[in-house]
């Protein structure tokens, strides 16, 4: 559903196209701020949203519906770029740097001694902004008052797009890449003035490809703990609303967050993959930005809304659809808890016997397991946008590389709240190993939708900071714990549990190939069953979704469909996934730019041959106003053998049909319990 476009706001918006915020070191971070007509007058709270992600162009049909709206109900809205983004000076290096941080401590100060502003601040943030408003929530800035973060994660190695249980997943490769690509861009020549030259040299000659850090730090060191609050839960004081979607990859971060903060704390997650809820697709989307308000007026305003009057954890259960690569919608209801972990939910235990899921376990019987190096090709992406052929397709044809353990037919109902977990007796007969575990939904007609899916490194085992090899032949007992759902099983299903050696594209393939032994009856399944509550039909219902106006623009060239394309070649046994990163061509008619956006991503393997293992990056990105025109290329690929791997890439740039800029690497990182 789209949202209800609002123009009869509460206050007149004043919209400032480009404010300066000069920081202790003399940089400068440009903002664009929303301001209500009348905050000289009558102060108001300011919400800051914090991004690399350039506000004037690329994210400014995202921002200002949402931004103005808030402006509208009394709030003071600033988008600001990070250091070295967008239109502001200095470099960057990374993602959540601790100069990002150090930075962001002064943004708020900024804002808070601003005319217009109360003192109060808020934090919102989707991502990379949800993120970075936990983390400068703990470094406990006196004017932040409370954060609303979105689609993020308290963990930057368990739960983010590089490492899943201890596996690199095709995000690492894919979004290092996109952010490689994103940050070659120059500031806008009518923001920055005659400098706008200097200032892209200057990125371009400082520019690294964003994936030497991710795969140099191939386990949870104290690179990933950097920025990752789970490391001191206690260090956030001011009250968190964390929100995310079943279809994200960040859901689990929730009842997490939930569980380790101690001040005042709400959670939500919708049917939604990675987006705002009053755009959330799958649907349905809410009237998110009213929701917020709730938040803000009760915190920064000091209004009673309830809001806090209400369950602590409110999620939507899925109910069991046909496997597809898209869902407009996702049926289900809202369900709510008052508190989490919830008392009411206990573990239902199944023993994996050969072939099925039993209350009881049967004899120990070993089974062995070797999956085709195909084996996830179903899978889907783990970053999802609510657009394209992102999920997870029918499950039964990576049934046939697995192990398949089925329920008999469900006589009731079964519905599951939080992270299945489930315990594997093992053997390896190599030093490493993955394994992968899907939770599906069988209907009787035998199609299969994946509910949720779990990796685990087996070097991992015992610790994703301290790996340790396997020992061929010897038997281990691991824990899998699956990405948190809420799913019901309707009856007449069933519950099958898949096991797989390998997930391809999605985890990067163990260096060998290897044949694992699991040994029923000794392997069990725990499922997370939650109960009734007479309370969920008594849920207030969310308002109809609502926006302010976009920014005006002309789609000038739409870009192609994010598909994904596998191609099989029968006699190399190679198999190529493509899939499309495009975001078209458009004009942003209000200060005259032309944009575009687009790439390719490819992965391919050779069957029985997981050091044949490659991904493979295109992006080209351009931006021209009259007679100003510039492009950059990016391309990235990686390989491997047993040992290494090894990133080749290159940078591009062009001023007008003059390349101004060329730059390559080859570069080779060892491979660490990978």
């Amino acid at each position: 559903m789209a949202a209800r476009i609002v123009t009869d706001l509460p206050y007149r918006v004043r919209v400032i196209e480009a404010a300066w915020i000069t920081l202790a070191d003399g940089t400068r971070l440009a903002a664009r701020l929303w301001l209500p007509g009348d905050a000289e007058q009558r102060s108001v709270p300011a919400l800051l949203e914090y991004l690399p992600y350039r506000q004037r162009d690329s994210m400014r049909q995202r921002d200002t519906p949402m931004h103005h709206y808030l402006a509208g109900h009394g709030y003071a809205c600033a988008r600001v770029d990070i250091r070295g983004t967008g239109d502001s000076d200095g470099l960057i290096d990374d993602e959540y740097c601790p100069q990002e941080q150090d930075d962001a401590l002064e943004v708020i100060a900024w804002l808070a001694s601003q005319p217009w502003c109360d003192g109060k601040v808020g934090m919102v943030g989707l991502s990379w902004g949800g993120f970075n408003s936990l983390q400068v929530a703990a470094r406990r800035p006196p004017a932040l008052k409370a954060i609303i973060s979105i689609g993020s994660t308290d963990d930057r190695y368990a739960t983010d797009v590089h490492y899943m249980g201890g596996c690199m997943t095709k995000d690492n490769v894919d979004w290092a890449a996109v952010m490689f690509s994103h940050v070659s861009t120059p500031p806008d020549p009518a923001v920055v003035g005659e400098r706008w030259r200097d200032m892209w040299m200057a990125r371009l000659e400082h520019l690294q490809p964003w994936l030497i850090p991710w795969i140099t730090h191939q386990r949870r060191d104290a690179y990933w703990k950097h920025g990752s609050v789970c490391e001191d839960f206690g260090r956030i004081e001011i009250p968190v609303y964390a929100v995310s979607g079943w279809a994200d990859n960040y859901a689990a971060a929730v009842p997490r967050l939930l569980a380790g903060l101690g001040g005042p704390r709400k959670g939500l997650i919708g049917p939604w993959a990675h987006n705002f809820p009053q755009n959330g697709r799958p649907g349905p989307a809410i009237g998110w930005l009213q929701e917020a308000l709730r938040w803000w007026d009760h915190w920064l305003k000091g209004r009673n809304t309830g809001i806090m009057d209400e369950p602590m954890l409110r999620v939507w259960v899925q109910d069991s659809v046909r496997p597809a690569a898209e869902y407009a919608e996702r049926p289900g209801r809202w369900v709510a808890e008052t508190s989490w972990p919830s008392p009411r939910i206990a573990p239902r235990r199944y023993a994996l016997n050969p072939g099925r899921l039993a209350a009881r376990p049967g004899r120990e019987t070993p089974l062995v397991l070797a999956s085709p190096q195909t084996v996830g090709l179903t899978a889907g992406e783990i970053g999802r946008y609510g657009r394209g052929a992102e999920h997870a397709t029918d499950q039964r044809e990576e049934d046939g590389g697995s192990l398949v353990f089925l329920t008999e037919p469900l006589r009731q109902r079964i519905e599951i709240l939080g992270a299945p977990v489930v315990t594997l007796e093992l053997t390896s007969d190599r030093p490493a190993a993955l394994v992968c575990i899907r939770l599906n939904d069988v209907a009787p007609d035998g199609s299969s939708t994946r509910a949720t899916y779990g990796l685990l490194n087996l070097t991992h085992r015992d610790s994703h900071e301290h790996a340790s090899p396997l020992v061929p032949g010897e038997r281990y007992s691991v824990r899998v714990p699956l990405e948190a759902v809420a799913y019901a099983f309707p009856p007449g299903h069933r519950i099958a549990l898949s096991i797989s050696s390998t997930y391809w594209p999605v985890a990067w393939p163990s260096p060998e190939p290897v044949t694992l032994t699991v040994f029923a009856g000794a392997s069990r399944l725990e499922l997370p069953v939650r109960p009734p509550r007479r309370g969920d039909a008594k849920l207030r219902p969310f308002d109809e979704p609502e926006a302010a106006a976009g920014s005006p623009s002309v789609e000038i060239d739409s870009g192609r469909a994010p598909n994904r394309t596998i191609t099989r070649d029968f006699l190399t046994r190679t198999t190529t996934v493509q899939m499309p990163r495009d975001g078209g061509t458009t004009h942003l008619t209000d200060i005259d730019l032309v944009m575009h956006e687009k790439g390719d991503v490819f992965y391919a393997i050779t069957d029985g041959e997981p050091a044949s293992a490659c991904a493979w990056t295109a992006f080209d990105m351009g931006r021209q106003r009259g007679e100003w025109r510039i492009r950059t290329e990016t391309r990235t690929r990686l390989t491997c053998t047993a040992t290494e791997f090894r990133l080749q890439a290159a940078l591009e740039a062009w001023d007008g049909d003059e390349r101004v800029f060329t730059r390559d690497w080859d570069l080779s990182f060892p491979r660490d319990g990978l």
